[in-house]
């Protein structure tokens, strides 16, 4: 019995592993990990930076510039950053488990130009404002 529990707990892991570092696969999204990111924050400055986790997260730091809105307010809330929809857009939660649904919602809304952040804030070894 103590085995099919084991087992059970590894297969749950596991699962959730392949789940957390979701990449979106669509031709307007590029997933990109922290030092892709970073290089892209330098280079072009007019990247719009979306966080996608809560007020509380964003608080204990978010990368420079990045703008709050959560991810189950997003659906509700895309009209305000609706002039981002042809420039690029770098997308971030914590770990890469909500940001492919934030990045479903600006596909939905016409975005074209999106950079994921798949791994989420948590790869992210830079400096942090908070």
């Amino acid at each position: 019995m103590y085995k099919y529990v084991i087992l059970l707990v590894f297969i749950v892991v596991l699962i959730y592993l392949k789940n957390i570092f979701k990449k979106v696969k669509h031709p307007n999204v590029k997933n990109i990990n922290a030092e892709e990111a970073k290089r892209l924050l330098e280079d072009n400055k007019q990247v719009f930076v979306l966080d996608v986790r809560t007020k509380e997260e964003y608080l204990r730091g978010h990368i420079e510039k990045a703008k709050l809105i959560s991810v189950s307010e997003l659906d509700h809330r895309v009209n305000i950053i609706k002039n981002y929809k042809n420039k690029p857009v770098l997308v971030y939660c914590a770990s890469g488990g909500r940001s492919p649904r934030a990045v479903k919602v600006l596909l939905d809304n016409d975005f074209t130009e999106i950079y994921h952040l798949y791994k989420g804030l948590n790869s992210w070894k830079y400096t942090k404002v908070k």
